[in-house]
C-alpha cells in the first residue's frame, strides 16, 4: 500500500470491458480496479465506439461497487469518458479545473486533465497507433502545459513499443517511467502503459497488477505508481479546442 504522504496513481486500458474470453464483463473490471488500491485512475477505452459512445463501464457500478467517483469528463450523458479516456478519483479527494485537450492525428484522440487537491495535475491519455501521430500528440500535450508541467503526471496507454524512441517530445520536461510489461495480458511483453512525471513529483514505487482477474479482464494489465506531490500547483493548463466526443 502507498505511504500516507503519497498518492497511488494508476492507468488501465479496459478494452471496453471485453476480456480475453471475448465477453463483456464490467463486473470483473470493477474487481480489478478495486484491487489496485489507487487514489486516482486513468481508464482508456471506457466507452463503446459506436453510436453515442455509451459507457462500457457503467457509472452506476462505479458508484455502487467502488470507493471511486467518475469525474464528468465526457460531453455526452451516456459516455463515461472523452475519446474513451475516463478519470476515477477516490471519494473525498477534491477535484478542480477539468480540461479537455484535443490531440492531432490520423484518428480522433484526446486527453483529459484534472487538478487534485491543489498539489497534483493528473492527465489521462490514450495515444495513437502510429508513431508519427504519437509524436504530434505528445508535442500537443507539452504545448498545452503552457509552462505548467511541474507537479503534472501523465498516465495512460502510450502505445509505444520501443524503450528508446518515440517519447522525445517529453524530454527535458517530463521523466517517463515504465512500471513493467503490461501488454498482452496473457503474455506481457511490452510496456505500453506508462507514467510521465513533471518536476516536483517524486516516484516512490511503481508496478503492474498481474494476478487475479487482471490476467483476463482486458488485454492490458493495470499499472500503478506511488507519487509524492511537492509544491502547490502554479499556472493553469491552456485548453486546446475540444474535439468531438469519442
Amino acid at each position: 500500500m502507498n505511504e500516507p504522504d503519497t498518492l497511488r496513481l494508476a492507468s488501465y486500458n479496459v478494452r471496453k470491458c471485453i476480456g480475453l474470453d471475448r465477453r463483456r464483463r464490467p463486473g470483473r473490471v470493477i474487481e480489478v480496479i478495486n484491487a489496485i488500491g489507487a487514489d486516482v485512475i486513468a481508464l482508456q477505452e471506457a466507452d463503446k465506439r459506436l453510436g453515442e459512445r455509451p459507457a462500457a463501464l457503467p457509472a452506476r457500478l462505479i458508484e455502487e461497487e467502488t470507493d471511486f467517483w467518475a469525474v464528468p469528463v465526457g460531453t455526452s450523458e451516456r459516455s463515461l469518458g472523452w475519446h474513451g479516456n475516463a478519470v476515477l478519483v477516490r471519494k473525498g479527494l477534491p477535484v478542480t479545473h477539468l480540461r479537455r485537450i484535443a490531440l492531432p492525428g490520423t484518428e480522433p484522440r484526446g486527453a483529459v486533465a484534472v487538478e487534485i487537491g491543489g498539489r497534483l495535475r493528473f492527465v489521462a491519455v490514450h495515444l495513437g497507433l502510429l508513431r508519427r501521430d504519437r509524436t504530434r500528440q505528445l508535442e500537443a500535450l507539452r504545448t498545452a502545459m503552457n509552462g505548467a508541467a511541474a507537479s503534472t503526471a501523465i498516465l495512460g496507454d502510450f502505445n509505444e513499443w520501443s524503450d528508446t524512441r518515440g517519447l522525445e517530445p517529453l524530454e527535458g520536461v517530463f521523466t517517463v517511467h515504465s512500471p513493467g510489461a503490461s501488454y498482452h495480458a496473457a503474455r506481457p511483453v511490452a510496456a505500453l502503459d506508462r507514467v510521465a512525471l513533471g518536476a516536483g513529483l517524486e516516484l516512490r514505487d511503481a508496478g503492474v497488477i498481474e494476478g487475479g482477474k487482471a490476467r483476463y479482464a482486458s488485454d492490458h494489465l493495470p499499472i500503478w505508481a506511488d507519487v509524492r506531490p511537492g509544491a502547490p500547483l502554479a499556472g493553469p493548463i491552456t485548453p486546446a479546442p475540444a474535439g468531438p466526443a469519442s
